[in-house]
């Protein structure tokens, strides 16, 4: 069984959002969260989330057990070529090719409402079968739907992808790190911010009838964002919204204030 397979008994332990744990630190609610965490009731919104809202700031989120940011392993930021629009093909000394429903995803950065320029995006999600290269068994030695972008002068990123799956424990999403340059990004220095971009059910529904994404339409009848070990605490700045279909492709964009 790989990791992706592991749904929450894997995850649970790296799904604690950095905000929920602040709740948890701040006294008398540790035991009340855990508790919460064995029952499929949403869990209550922590304090945290609601300042979040209020400073238009995106919320602070886990990078999960595959970052490939050399946090947990594998370090696909110090390596050539991982500065590319298009991410659904690996570089270097891998050629693997990811498929799926075609997807373009823009993230506007702002700062106090205002566009950022010359900072850093690093995206990564999982394939159309769940799994997330550098760390599947299957897929270790690729290294697509990774990459990274500058922001222009209008603060946006974009990038060419597929439409990733759902797998068990985790409504369908997308991991991202925001670093303060480029330089920064590929260098080791620390993100300004991690945080995780939710798709609409909507798009998810109609992308998961697709020839290849049969597994992921029988895992989405289990999950909801509501109920999402990162979202269930409050997920309208992390919604991107989603244009477009099966056939032509998907755009998804989201403003992720910094």
């Amino acid at each position: 069984m790989h990791d992706h397979d592991l749904g929450l008994r894997h995850d649970l332990p790296r799904l604690i959002s950095r905000r929920r744990a602040l709740a948890v630190m701040a006294g008398g609610v540790g035991a009340a969260f855990l508790a919460g965490c064995g029952s499929s009731d949403p869990d209550p919104v922590p304090p945290a989330a609601t300042a979040d809202t209020a400073s238009g700031t995106i919320p602070e989120e886990t990078a999960g057990p595959f970052p490939g940011d050399g946090s947990n392993g594998p370090d696909v930021l110090a390596q050539s070529g991982v500065v590319r629009e298009d991410i659904t093909k690996s570089f270097g000394d891998a050629s693997g090719v990811a498929d799926g429903v075609p997807t373009t995803l823009a993230m506007t950065l702002t700062r106090d409402g205002t566009p950022l320029p010359g900072a850093a995006v690093y995206v990564w999600h999982c394939d159309r079968e769940g799994r997330y290269s550098l760390y599947d068994d299957t897929i270790a030695g690729e290294n697509y739907l990774r990459g990274v972008q500058e922001s222009g002068d209008d603060g946006t990123v974009r990038f060419t992808t597929v439409f990733p799956a759902a797998y068990p424990g985790r409504w369908p999403h997308v991991h991202f790190e925001v670093y303060e340059s480029l330089d920064a990004a590929t260098t080791g220095r620390a993100p300004m911010h991690t945080s995780q971009l939710a798709i609409p059910q909507d798009a998810c529904d109609a992308a998961y009838a697709s020839a290849g994404y049969e597994q992921s339409a029988q895992t989405l009848a289990q999950l909801s964002l509501d109920s999402d070990m990162v979202f269930a605490d409050g997920y309208d700045q992390q919604l991107a919204t989603a244009d477009g279909d099966p056939d032509g492709g998907y755009a998804l964009t989201l403003a992720v204030g910094v």
